[in-house]
This record gives C-alpha cells, structure tokens and sequence, in this order.
C-alpha cells in the first residue's frame, strides 16, 4: 500500500514547508496534526487518539515519524520515510500518569543534538493537548518554543493531484446528496436516512471507493434546523419541516463539502423569498471571485448582493477545506469574513457556505469551490435551488 502521492511531490511538500520554516525562523517542527502529517509523510490511520506526529529539522533530508509502538508497522505501510526514521514509543507511555509521548519525544530531540533550536508547535490545533505542551517545556527547558501554523498555510495551493482527489471527493458527493434527497421523507426515520448517506459516502462511487469524511452527516429537522452543527435523531420527519443538509464526500482524505435544503410540504412565502435571495448572493459571489482578490473583498460583495433583502449572514461565508481529519475538513487558515486579507490563489479551495440559521427561517446552500487562473470553478455539480418534496 504506497503512498497516495509520488515521493517527489512529499519532497516537493517538504521544501516548501521548510522554506516557511525558514522565514519564520524555525530550526524544528513538531507537525502533531494528522493532517499535516499525511501532507508530508503520507501517514493515514486513525491513532490520532494518542500524540503523534512528525519531527522537521529544517536542514535535514526528512522528518522522523513518532507513534505509538503499535502505529508503527502503518507508518511503513503508508508513509516514504525510512526505517530510521520510524520511531515508536512502547506502550507504556499511553494513557500513564507517570510518563508521556512528549517525554519520547524530548529524548529524540536531545539525542539529535536539537534542544537549543527555535522549535515550532502547532499549539492551535485539536491534537496538541495542554499537556503536551507543558511535558515537553518540563524535558526542554531551554529550548525555545513558537507557535506556528506554517504547514496549514502551505496546504492552501493544492497541487493538481491533490485537485483530482477533491474532485473524486465531488463524485462521491454527487452520489451521496441524491441519496440524501431520496431517503429523506415524511415518515421516513432521520437515522435511517443517515445510514444510507454514511453508506453512499463509504461506498463511493462504481470506480473508486469513499472514506469516512471528518465530519459526520449533517441532517437537523424542524427545529434542529434553527442552529448549525447538529445531527440527526431517531425521530421521524415531519410534514411541513425543513431539512438541513451538509454533507461531504472523501477520498483519500480529500473532502467536498455541500449544503442544500429539503421542505416536506408547501414551503413559507418567506423560505423561498430567503432560498431566492441566497441563491442570488452566492451566484454574484462565485462571478467575483478571482486570483487576487482577498477574502474580505469575497465577503463585502455578499453583503453588498443581499442589502436591503433581509437576509443578514452573522458568520463567515466560507473557508478553506481539502485534507482533513476529524473533527473538521477546514483547513483553518483563510475564512471568507471581515479582514481576512488572505489573497486568493489558483488552486486555492474554499467552502463558500451563506448558509442562513435563524429560528424563524432557516436556508442552507453551498458550493466547494477552486479558484482557477482567471475565475473559480464549483467542484461539484448538483441542482442549486430549494428541494421540496
């Protein structure tokens, strides 16, 4: 089971990964995000439970695996790394209240010779527990400690693989939201509806298979359907209810994300008015974007395309997304909002979601996107309008 890239393209990776190093003034990067490390190693399982991660020193030809001692047969089946640089700590570090991983890695780097570098941690991320933080401060006193975000920020450019996963991830997501659209009716029980779309994003499509996406299906009913980020029950749905869908296919990592929304009956004058005028500011969103415009740019002219409508959208409109892990498939870097100068680039891929969640009346639509050489392209193709059944 090779890698999912060429080992050139890793290389490729590592450069400009250590040329941010560079102008960051970072010797060493502890790479803890599971993301980041299939980004440069092509590590892929799901031993994100325990610290693990990767070691990059920015003079040196290749990063040092560290994992869990049973983890370590999966880094040489999915990574390009050499056996020496495969280390795995024993299993008594797991889960101990008397020791931890950070100390395993505290020794490697003292063994290096790396204690006295600027070392980066990614301290802003779900992986890197406040106690790895303070174990490693307790083992390396004098090292010096930043705060980075360096590969998250390498990772918005997407190569043209890693555009061709995405969109296999939009295949799936195809498949996935039409069987969405056929589970879901009066009578019809919202977990049972999630098992068929859990099953359609595992199974993909007739040439290529789905993985688990890192988030879990979005389906909120009636009231539900007033705040984001629930899931479903075991209710049944209703007549005259709305359904909230954000869904995504995987493959090999790579996500697609999208929303669209469902009424099982007649659906309010003022849903439709808020569907059309949604409708409305995302198309006039997607003719704006282009290389060069910032993302705060992308969102004034959302906010310019709905005045006067009604319509107010009090969060971020969009994000970055690709490679992910659960809990998210958002990059967390670049958000469509308010003084985020982030400058868009080809083969940057956002989520741009104008979404609308209030109690009254709520809308969900988006589109993943990649910005190209003169505009963007949406990456999957599904009907943009108001589902009703």
């Amino acid at each position: 089971m090779p890698p999912a890239f060429d080992i050139a393209e890793y290389k490729e990776r590592l450069s400009n990964t250590k040329d941010r190093m560079n102008r960051e003034s970072i010797e060493v990067l502890l790479a803890t995000d599971p993301a980041n490390m299939n980004y440069l190693s092509g590590y892929d399982g799901k031993s994100f439970y325990v610290p693990q991660g990767l070691i990059l020193k920015v003079d040196e030809e290749e990063p040092i695996w560290f994992g869990r001692g049973i983890d370590a047969n999966g880094a040489r089946l999915t990574t390009w790394l050499s056996e020496e640089n495969i280390r795995a700590y024993s299993d008594d570090y797991v889960q101990s209240s008397t020791k931890h991983p950070m100390n395993f890695v505290a020794d490697i780097l003292k063994e290096k010779g790396w204690v006295d570098k600027t070392t980066g941690v990614e301290m802003d991320q779900c992986y890197f527990t406040a106690r790895c933080f303070m174990e490693l401060k307790k083992d390396l006193p004098n090292t010096v400690f930043k705060a980075t975000f360096l590969v998250n920020m390498v990772r918005q450019i997407k190569s043209e693989n890693e555009i061709s996963y995405i969109k296999r991830a939009a295949r799936i997501l195809e498949r996935v939201m039409q069987v969405a659209m056929e589970s879901i009716d009066v009578g019809i029980r919202q977990c049972d509806a999630a098992a068929n779309i859990c099953h359609a994003q595992t199974s993909g499509t007739t040439e290529y298979g789905g993985d688990y996406p890192a988030g879990p299906p979005i389906v909120q009913a009636g009231e539900r359907a007033s705040t984001s980020h629930l899931t479903w029950t075991d209710e049944k749905f209703q007549r005259d209810e709305i359904v909230l869908l954000e869904l995504s296919g995987c493959y090999k990592r790579y996500h697609c994300p999208m929303c669209r929304t469902i009424y099982l009956g007649n659906p309010p004058d003022k849903l439709k008015r808020v569907a059309e005028t949604v409708a409305e500011g995302l198309d006039k969103v997607l003719d704006f974007i282009k290389p060069g415009v910032t993302c705060e740019a992308v969102e004034e002219c959302w906010r310019r395309a709905v005045t006067g409508s009604g319509v107010v959208k009090k969060a971020r409109i969009g994000y970055s997304f690709g490679l992910a892990y659960p809990p998210t498939w958002g990059e967390g870097t670049a958000s469509i909002r308010p003084g985020d100068k982030t400058i868009l680039k080809p083969n940057m891929t956002f989520h741009i979601i104008p979404s609308i969640w209030e109690k009254d009346c709520s809308y969900g639509l988006s589109e993943a996107i990649r910005v190209t050489a003169d505009g963007c392209e949406t990456l999957a193709n599904f009907p943009r309008k108001l589902f009703v059944k």
